[in-house]
């Protein structure tokens, strides 16, 4: 086993990497630490519209908290020693936190509370490599009208390994094996809808096969001073202010694919992302597209501690496998969509998007964000309240941690409005969707939502959170075929121009829906991972005075060692 790991190690080792240049995903609770520390003052400069970050990024940010850690409460103490012992390693070079089972098994070791677990570790002045096992089980039930009676349950087995070279290349691959321990055919459907990570495997939805098996993985070249960083491969991208969505890039869908390049200097963080999406013409299954890229642009400013201006541009890009038009990481994308090079007859095949946010902090724990999402930027239609050419989305939010006086509980509440046909494109080629599922905000077009949420740490390793939904929402009207006879812009799967009246927000069938969502997270024993989810949502179709009430819930069991 020790000689195949090694040689393993040696292979990874041509293709290059590095223990501080590995980024730590986009999901991980990290983050919600960081980004109350920021709004508490303590580490003004962090951007949490950029995600992920490096390991060396994240490292810096801890010793600037451990260095203030006199100003912390006795939770974040504890939260703060949590995450300094995770990432000991990074920071001293050391492996005193870390575990190689290969070399020291013992039941003491696989059920230590103080050091991470890895069946193999190494690392010397040059090279760093961590092998992990990790898997776990998940059992999932519903109920209601729409979703029935259903249940579904889960166990997977995968791997995981990270390492280093050179402190200048990072490499990072993980694999899990997700195989379907109970449920049948109409059960899996229950599960795709509530999961991006199962909805986004083809085998499951519509070979009716027993398993699934995501992965994420990259290499990541980084300089010594960060300035300059560029990253290959898969892994979940964030991008934006949102608190609990976000407009531009965000977590309801699966990551793709890409290239980025990151540029950092003083005040200014500069990404140039390309990568390749999974295209269905009109959301159809089996109709997919040859090719779906996308070339995104996102530049932040920090103008000081209190305040931070954003900028956001993407193109999406149907039917064209490569395109070096998009490729330039120094360009404007709406002209570079009017200037392209020949992509066929039609000289409207993509679908551009801008984007402008800001964020401040105008007293110590309090931050609120402003998000504007532009959608087939046009000055010709720039003042027509009814044209489709500009569409609009917005939000606003504000961030509340240490909320009503209580040490480390986050308040969150947050507006979004996502007008007609925002995201969506009249040729159903280029929705701005990654399996049919939304890049940005959850919301479907000619929707908006107040959001309300409640997030508390009662130690490192312990926290629940509360989350209320209350959403609007104007759909199409459909024939008895399903075709679409009149076409408000509320389907982001279907931007096809089908109307016989002015075209406004929330015109069409009107639907309101109200979610209330519980979360738990446990961590027992180190890597010893517990969480629980519960879903209540009631859908009001006013249109035909029907009330369709739906409940489900998750329980997971996760372990890595």
């Amino acid at each position: 086993m020790k000689s195949i790991l090694i040689i393993l190690f040696i292979i990874f080792s041509y293709g290059s990497a590095f223990s501080q240049v590995e980024l730590t995903n986009a999901n991980d609770e990290v983050y919600d630490f960081l980004k109350r520390m920021q709004v508490q003052e303590i580490i003004p400069d962090y951007n949490s519209s950029n995600l992920p970050l490096s390991r060396y990024e994240i490292s810096n940010y801890l010793l600037k908290i451990n260095s203030l850690r006199n100003t912390l409460n006795k939770n974040d103490k504890s939260i703060l020693d949590f995450y300094l012992n995770q990432y000991n390693f990074d920071i001293t070079g050391n492996m005193k936190s870390d575990i190689s089972l290969v070399n020291n098994f013992s039941g003491e070791n696989l059920f230590s509370n103080d050091k991470h677990n890895h069946i193999y570790a190494y690392s010397d002045s040059n090279a760093s490599l961590f092998f992990d096992i990790t898997g776990g089980s998940t059992l999932r039930k519903a109920n209601g009208d729409s979703l029935g009676d259903k249940a579904i349950s889960f166990m997977g087995i995968g791997f995981k390994v990270r390492g280093s070279l050179f402190n200048s290349v990072g490499y990072y691959l993980k694999a899990v094996n997700w195989l379907k321990t109970s449920g049948d055919s109409s059960d899996i459907r229950f599960a795709r809808l509530t999961d991006p990570e199962i909805f986004a495997d083809w085998k499951l939805g519509e070979k009716n096969e027993n398993y699934y098996t995501p992965f994420e993985g990259y290499l990541r070249y980084q300089t010594k001073t960060n300035w300059l960083a560029l990253t290959a491969g898969r892994t979940p991208l964030r991008q934006g202010f949102g608190y609990i969505d976000k407009l531009y890039l965000s977590d309801n869908t699966v990551a793709f694919d890409f290239f980025k390049l990151d540029l950092n200097y003083k005040a200014l963080q500069y990404s140039f992302t390309y990568g390749g999406l999974r295209g269905d013409s009109a959301g159809i299954p089996g109709n997919q597209l040859d090719a779906k890229n996308i070339s995104t642009h996102r530049l932040t400013i920090n103008f000081s501690k209190r305040f931070k201006l954003g900028i956001f541009e993407s193109v999406v890009i149907p039917n064209s496998p490569f395109n070096f038009t998009f490729f330039n990481p120094i360009s404007f994308l709406t002209a570079a969509e009017l200037n392209k090079s020949s992509q066929g007859k039609n000289d409207n095949a993509n679908n551009s998007i801008m984007g402008f946010d800001l964020e401040a902090i105008p007293v110590k724990n309090l931050s609120f964000q402003i998000s504007v999402l532009l959608d087939d930027f046009s000055m010709s239609g720039i003042f027509k309240s009814d044209d489709i050419t500009n569409k609009f989305g917005y939000q606003a939010g504000i961030f509340y941690n240490d909320a009503f006086t209580v040490p480390g509980l986050v308040a969150i509440t947050e507006y979004t409005r996502i007008n007609p046909f925002v995201y969506t494109h009249e040729d159903n080629l280029a929705q701005y969707t990654h399996w049919n599922l939304p890049l940005g905000h959850l919301l479907q077009p000619n929707s908006d939502e107040i959001a309300a949420g409640l997030n508390y740490y009662f130690d490192s390793r312990f926290n629940v959170s509360a989350l209320i939904r209350i959403q609007r929402h104007a759909a199409g009207r459909i024939d008895s075929a399903g075709s679409t006879v009149l076409n408000y812009g509320g389907n982001i799967n279907d931007g096809q121009y089908i109307v016989s009246e002015r075209v406004g927000f929330l015109n069409g069938n009107r639907i309101n829906k109200n979610i209330y969502e519980f979360n738990m997270n446990w961590e027992p024993l180190l890597q010893w991972k517990l969480s629980f989810k519960y879903v209540y949502a009631l859908t009001d179709k006013l249109y035909i005075n029907k009330k369709i009430i739906d409940r489900y819930f998750f329980i997971n069991l996760g372990l890595t060692i």
